[in-house]
């Protein structure tokens, strides 16, 4: 983290969070997408949990939920890691949906997504379930 993505209370600005998450499910998107050129099309809620102490190391981890025709899901989880300590807790998560595109601008097929553990397969049905309430 940089000195400006801090607050003047030692904490990490939200927005500076949001950033990582795009970028994070940005990645994940794309590479289930098989192209560099994915945009994000929502975000849905997020909630900060705790706050991000500055000098911690985040951690983000992001997978594809679901896919559609052109469309990706990927479901981010944010952590904070105390460097001294070692202690991790979860400060964030939040879904985050991308259309892949091409050279054009236009919307292309993604990729079906075949998910296979039990928690994979939870997952995708949950998602797919929000995408049929929308």
């Amino acid at each position: 983290m940089l000195p400006e993505d801090a607050n003047p209370r030692g904490k990490v600005f939200g927005g500076s969070v949001l950033k990582l998450i795009d970028n994070a499910a940005y990645v994940a998107a794309c590479r289930h997408a098989g192209t560099a050129n994915c945009v994000t099309v929502s975000l849905d809620r997020v909630d900060f949990k705790v706050p991000i102490e500055i000098g911690e190391l985040v951690i983000l981890e992001a997978q594809a939920h679901y896919a559609g025709r052109t469309s990706v899901q990927v479901g981010v989880n944010v952590f904070a890691e105390n460097l001294n300590t070692g202690q991790r807790r979860q400060t964030n998560s939040c879904l985050v949906t991308f259309v892949a595109v091409d050279k054009k601008g236009k919307p292309t097929s993604v990729p079906m997504l075949a998910p296979e553990t039990l928690e994979e397969k939870r997952l995708f049905r949950e998602a797919e379930q929000r995408r049929q309430g929308r």
